[in-house]
């Protein structure tokens, strides 16, 4: 058994309160993570007091809802941070206050953190939640319904469904022990799948406007006027419309650039498994995965900077042939 795992426990054993944090503008990896490590810390441990905390999105409240705790609780308390490649990225940055930092990640790590007493990063790990159910059934942790639910929806969110590099055997092993609890699967495809009609209005909208470079790389760029005029938020138009422009012949490299309240552009890039579009993220202060990596970027012209780079990774892989 992995060693880190063991720490954990030990850690985890010591704590009273234990305090879960991850990444702001979660998604269904980093909620199901979060919830995840919560219920099997609860049903293992049931005199401990744990939480979650930061901030929320609608389409994972299915899972359950963050806690709203005073800063005095982490007096004493371990603080887990899950999923989160950078310390920019968490969500509450009331983790400092913790007695004890442990980072449990999957993203491609950039350095250590120094407030981190414990990091356990497994960057060929497809999801953080598939990590996160691993450590407890290798440490033999009780897991509840709800609990399973939350992991499972990490890991079929960050794995697209099981399509996505990372994906093995361990992971369905992992997920064949999800499913034998007491929970629907329909309820979690049908919470994260089906849509409303004004987001498919919104995809079908968002790939009339998208543009291929003369270098090959497809890009969308969202002002905050664009936002405002489809009605939504940077969260749907960043994240959740990058996709419309993957599975189409020829197109190997994308991007989405969208403009957040501050004024700040959201860069999310994507590629296909030839490509490594990771190391132009973490050029520009970003990082995440070899195939799907993100930065928060200063304006517009540093996306087309940041395009230029793009149309560089594919001349020189191809290049390669």
């Amino acid at each position: 058994m992995n060693n880190k795992y063991l720490e954990l426990k030990k850690k985890i054993s010591e704590y009273g309160t234990i305090i879960i944090h991850r990444h702001s503008r979660p998604d269904g990896d980093a909620i199901g993570s979060q919830i995840g490590l919560k219920e099997a810390i609860k049903a293992t441990y049931p005199y401990k007091k744990v939480y979650v905390v930061g901030d929320t999105t609608e389409k994972f409240m299915f899972l359950g809802e963050m806690d709203n705790i005073s800063d005095d609780v982490y007096n004493q308390a371990l603080a887990i941070v899950v999923d989160s490649g950078d310390e920019y990225l968490i969500s509450d940055d009331r983790y400092k206050l913790a007695r004890c930092i442990i980072k449990i990640d999957h993203h491609i790590a950039k350095s250590k953190w120094d407030c981190a007493s414990l990091e356990i990063v497994e960057s060929d790990e497809v999801s953080c939640a598939s990590m996160i159910a691993d450590i407890i059934f290798k440490l033999s942790f009780k897991l509840t319904d709800l609990g399973a639910k939350a992991l499972f929806t990490g890991i079929v969110t960050d794995s697209g469904r099981f399509r996505y590099e990372g994906t093995n055997d361990k992971v369905f092993e992992i997920v064949a022990k999800l499913v034998k609890y007491n929970f629907n699967l329909d309820d979690v495809y049908s919470k994260i799948y089906v849509e409303d009609l004004e987001v498919v209005k919104l995809r079908a909208s968002l790939t009339s406007k998208f543009v291929l470079s003369e270098g090959g790389v497809a890009y969308l760029m969202n002002t905050q006027e664009d936002i405002k005029n489809y009605k939504t938020d940077v969260f749907t138009i960043s994240r959740g419309m990058v996709g419309i422009m993957s599975g189409i012949r020829g197109i190997n490299v994308w991007a989405n650039f969208t403009e957040d309240e501050n004024g700040k552009v959201i860069a999310e890039l994507r590629c296909t498994s030839k490509y490594n579009v990771n190391s132009i993220a973490v050029k520009w202060g970003g990082g995440g995965h070899k195939q799907a990596s993100g930065a928060t970027i200063a304006n517009f012209d540093a996306a087309k900077a940041m395009i230029k780079d793009l149309e560089a990774l594919l001349k020189e892989n191809n290049d390669g042939n």
